[in-house]
């Protein structure tokens, strides 16, 4: 999720409290999986499998989505409460394997009490009838308000202000998306069209998932939208989101997505999902995001006359790369962050580097000049500082981003090319689909590089101080201010 500026990437989403009406379940508390970013997100003792999540948006980008959440899961442990995470809207019922249950809520925790304890291996299947609630401020997070409608941004911590369910990137499922609007709008969400239904003065549409997702990395959007259709490598359907009014004058931008999933599938193999695009938002966000198989950007991104093309076609390919790192593979826990953001901008500045851009190895340099500073101001970079009090996404510092691919650049001058070109089709191909985390990639590392690479990536990944980089000694990075 890169900010439109090459230095600095500062988060602007942040939190927002709930409306939930609770029942007569007594003195809900909180649980959350120990992130150690975020340790009341997620929730233990289930797995979800599949989310089915029915909206209904009443021509109004202020007023609440109806909203019925259906989450299909297995127990992990034996339950006698049930915790979901859920923190802007109001809750009208809860139905646990078929029966209305009680409920309460505490912080941003969703708490019910099932008709009866429940063993570990269970099936769990839960329906909550809720609200959605746009209306919270710009930068908070989940539902972003556009020109015409909505769309969403749920990087870290905002999903749950979206919808009820787990939301930690641990524990990924299958999506389906329902959609009701005015007939005259069009929405569209994650995954392939599966069905479109008109009832008089609207339209049901439906979307749903090939491959399973984490909550940050959902997406639906609702506006006065062109969709515009092409073909990527291998036939992948392509589809571009836009505003109607805007469609030939982002046509030169959006029919580059082809070439640039084909110069992706060189450097690190075939994409991974059923389809790509880009949704273009009428709106004055200032970053991109990655969400899965539609990734976000504001207009402006594509209109600014400051942004040089190389700029702005390595950025659409750093959201490109995100569909590998982080969303096909996703992270472990928060701190595996940098494996996300470290590749993307790999691939970013790798691109620019062959399309007018400053060398990869001019960037680099620049970043191991100011990489002290970064790791002073945000931690290291699999090891980050916590959030900013109130500012959950200040983690998206620049310590994760060319910093992070600074400890890549040093890994490939350390291994050699073939070495790392092969870890990083490898990493891909193994964890597809799945979770992993920064132990997994370093022992990955390690067997392919035939040594013990421990030592080089506790300086590069934990130390506060950057490490020599291997070929070039004369490197030096500027003290902190």
């Amino acid at each position: 999720m890169p900010l439109l500026s090459r230095r600095l990437r500062a988060a602007l989403l942040a939190t927002a409290s709930a409306t939930l009406v609770a029942a007569t379940l007594p003195a809900p508390e909180p649980l959350g999986l120990g992130d150690r970013l975020f340790p009341e997100l997620g929730n233990p003792g289930y797995d979800v499998l599949a989310y089915d999540i029915a909206f209904t948006y009443h021509g109004s980008n202020t007023k609440p989505l109806d909203a019925v959440t259906k989450i299909s899961a297995r127990t992990t442990a034996p339950l006698d409460r049930i915790n979901l995470d859920f923190a802007r809207g109001t809750v009208r019922d809860v139905e646990v394997d078929g029966r209305r249950v009680d409920f309460g809520s505490k912080n941003e925790d969703l708490v019910l009490q099932p008709p009866r304890p429940l063993p570990a291996g269970a099936p769990l299947n839960i329906t909550v009838r809720h609200t959605s609630d746009p209306a919270g401020a710009a930068d908070d997070g989940g539902w972003v308000r556009t020109a015409d409608g909505l769309a969403m941004a749920n990087q870290a911590d905002a999903a749950h202000r979206v919808f009820p369910g787990n939301d930690h990137p641990s524990d990924k499922a299958f999506f389906t998306f329902r959609i009701t609007a005015p007939r005259e709008l069009t929405a569209v969400a994650a995954g392939l069209p599966v069905g479109e239904t008109r009832h008089g003065a609207t339209t049901t549409w439906t979307y749903r998932t090939r491959h399973p997702m984490a909550t940050e990395l959902a997406q639906v959007s609702i506006g006065r939208s062109a969709v515009a259709h092409r073909t990527g490598p291998h036939g992948l359907p392509v589809r571009d989101v836009v505003p109607a009014a805007d469609r030939e004058k982002l046509e030169p931008w959006l029919k580059k997505t082809p070439a640039q999933l084909e110069w992706m599938e060189q450097q690190i193999g075939r994409y991974p999902f059923e389809t790509y695009g880009v949704l273009v938002a009428d709106s004055p966000i200032g970053f991109a995001l990655e969400t899965q198989t539609l990734s976000l950007f504001g207009k402006s991104f594509f209109t600014e006359p400051a942004y040089p093309q190389w700029y702005v076609d390595s950025v659409m390919v750093h959201e490109l790369a995100h569909q590998w790192f982080g969303n096909s593979v996703s992270p472990g826990t928060w701190s595996d962050l940098w494996l996300n953001e470290g590749h993307a901008s790999w691939y970013e500045a790798r691109h620019a580097a062959e399309n007018g851009g400053p060398t990869l190895e001019r960037r680099m340099r620049e970043a191991y000049e100011l990489s002290d500073g970064w790791r002073a101001d945000g931690g290291p970079p699999a090891h980050p500082d916590g959030p900013a009090p109130g500012q959950k996404l200040s983690l998206f510092r620049p310590v994760v981003y060319d910093g992070s691919a600074l400890v890549l650049y040093a890994l490939r001058q350390e291994i050699g090319q073939a070495a790392f070109d092969r870890l990083e089709r490898t990493w891909v191909r193994v964890h597809r689909d799945s979770t992993a985390t920064t132990a997994d990639f370093t022992r990955l590392a390690s067997g392919i590089a035939g040594r013990d690479l421990t030592a080089f990536f506790d300086g590069w990944l934990y130390a506060r101080k950057t490490p020599p980089m291997p070929g070039h000694p004369q490197w030096r990075s500027a003290k902190p201010a």
